[in-house]
């Protein structure tokens, strides 16, 4: 079951096309990726969602039914422009954003404290937001986001400014998020982190949607016929200009790359290189997200001039 449901959304500035006939489907408790280039329209749609602008055509779902003002109460969410009060207290203002939420006080400052702690961040809670580093800062926008639990989470860019340790720490609570039964949005420019915690994804630009699907099917249906082969030794690679080319070596590996020649598949390259090769293992090398972001944005790109 689909838990937001975007059709044919239209959004337009003066002068300007944000979203051109957006359409997305985010399952029950999936984790999804919103991703783009700046500028894309990403934000646009997010503020769509949030109630906090209207698109001019178009349809918004939440759990089946056109989505309403109320609903904000059952959304989470995080923005890039991380806003909060620098003057007042880490404790009150949790409390604060809680209580706006629906939650009574007395349950408002006891998850409050149990996710200070979580964060290591306790002897802070008396302390106004200023005084903390800026990780901290994000931490507390981080529990404030998250909560009166609420059904659906939008994070955009929740890992910027988080050294690796906090960004690995914030990862395993999305992830904790997500198996408790919260559907995610999460809009980045970190592909690694896509790739680490996104089942599905939408990839706009130009307004428009121009990738969608499963994360790790996207990767093989991108993928460029290269494999990674181990010898024994120092054996080296015979040439095989016929099944494959040889790739430059890279330095952080002992492994040879080669790309498989048009028409050949990976079997049949294997099978001649374990029959003439000392050959220990192999596996096929997939395009990362972040190739994958790049060539098609360029792609994009490259059609839209050709057509213009």
């Amino acid at each position: 079951m689909n838990y937001i449901e975007i059709k044919d959304v239209v959004k337009r500035y003066s002068g300007h096309t944000a979203l051109n006939g957006v359409s997305m489907s985010v399952p029950k408790g999936c984790i999804y990726g919103l991703l783009g280039p700046n500028g894309a329209g990403k934000t646009s749609l997010i503020r769509i969602i949030n109630r906090i602008t209207h698109q001019d055509s178009g349809e918004v779902l939440l759990d089946g039914r056109p989505i309403v003002d109320d609903d904000v109460t059952r959304i989470g969410y995080l923005p890039e422009e991380r806003g909060l009060y620098k003057k007042m207290k880490v404790l009150d203002q949790i409390v604060y954003l809680a209580r706006l939420k629906g939650m009574p006080r007395s349950i408002a400052y006891s998850e409050a404290m149990a996710w200070l702690e979580r964060f290591n961040l306790t002897e802070w809670a008396g302390k106004k937001l200023e005084t903390l580093s800026k990780g901290m800062q994000q931490k507390v926008q981080f529990i404030a986001t998250v909560i009166h639990r609420p059904q659906l989470l939008i994070f955009d860019e929740p890992f910027s400014g988080f050294d690796p340790v906090n960004a690995e720490q914030l990862k395993q609570e999305i992830l904790r998020l997500n198996k408790e039964g919260a559907t995610i949005l999460f809009s980045t420019h970190n592909m690694e982190s896509v790739e680490a915690v996104c089942e599905q994804i939408s990839l706009i630009n130009h307004s428009q949607v121009v990738l969608q699907g499963n994360v790790n099917e996207i990767r093989r249906s991108h993928k460029k016929n290269i494999i990674a082969v181990a010898l024994e030794g120092d054996a080296k690679l015979p040439e095989r200009p016929e099944l494959y080319s040889i790739l430059p070596a890279q330095d952080s590996t002992q492994e040879t790359m080669v790309k498989l020649q048009q028409g050949v598949n990976v079997r049949e390259a294997i099978a001649w290189l374990n029959d003439n090769c000392p050959l220990t293992g192999f596996h096929e090398i997939l395009p990362s997200m972040h190739e994958i972001f790049i060539d098609t944005v360029n792609n994009t790109k490259t059609s839209q001039n050709e057509e213009a």
